[in-house]
């Protein structure tokens, strides 16, 4: 039996961007890939990354805030994926295996009423789950 790939989701806080990769990659692709998330400055799960996932019926169990060295820890990641510049800077030197850069806007910068916030993370969320799906669609590439 192969073991399964680990795709790692890397962000600077790990609060938000990652925790929503994770998340759907998890959801998406069910046993096939053992998704994880991580930070290089880790800071808390923010709550409307969590909302907007459970809105749409992803689990959200287990996510938390990991520092980068945690998850490489545990194993070699066979992906890194950079899901904010900053961490893309820094990814050749905190992870191995192949790295990948596919930045989002950050929605925990939003600013302005809860609505208006909510409604950034549910963009955000719908921009990754459209990258996930073709990503996973082309076969992982």
């Amino acid at each position: 039996m192969t073991a399964r790939p680990r795709i790692l989701f890397l962000c600077t806080a790990n609060s938000a961007r990652s925790q929503l990769a994770e998340a759907i990659l998890r959801d998406r692709a069910g046993d096939d890939i053992t998704a994880c998330s991580a930070g290089t400055d880790p800071a808390s799960v923010h709550p409307l990354a969590i909302e907007v996932l459970e809105e749409v019926g992803i689990c959200t169990s287990g996510l938390r805030s990991t520092d980068v060295d945690e998850v490489l820890a545990d194993g070699p990641v066979a992906l890194t994926i950079a899901v904010c510049a900053a961490a893309s800077e820094k990814c050749p030197v905190v992870a191995g295996g192949q790295v990948r850069a596919w930045p989002f806007d950050d929605p925990a910068a939003c600013q302005g009423d809860e609505e208006t916030r909510r409604e950034a993370f549910r963009t955000i969320r719908d921009q990754i789950s459209t990258k996930i799906e073709s990503w996973l669609a082309a076969g992982m590439p």
